[in-house]
């Protein structure tokens, strides 16, 4: 009788929880290095900046300039 009270009703799906935790580390080291402020609300989520950055950069390897040039740092 115990053990039919101690059964869990949500199935553990490890992988899933393996590729949430794997994303979430390597959004947290793009954001650490790239110098984008990390929140994990922003992971999965389309219509983020930080997170169309993540993508773009697992896609290309690169990072799109983030001011286009349009402010400078220095005087014409």
């Amino acid at each position: 009788m115990y053990k039919e009270l101690n059964t869990m009703a949500i199935e553990f799906n490890r992988a899933a929880y393996e590729k949430v935790f794997t994303d979430l580390e390597a959004f947290k080291d793009f954001c650490r290095f790239e110098g984008f402020v990390f929140n994990e609300k922003s992971l999965y989520k389309k219509g983020d900046i930080v997170w169309e950055q993540y993508q773009q950069f697992q896609q290309t390897g690169r990072v799109r300039p983030r001011n286009n040039n349009k402010r400078r740092n220095y005087k014409k």
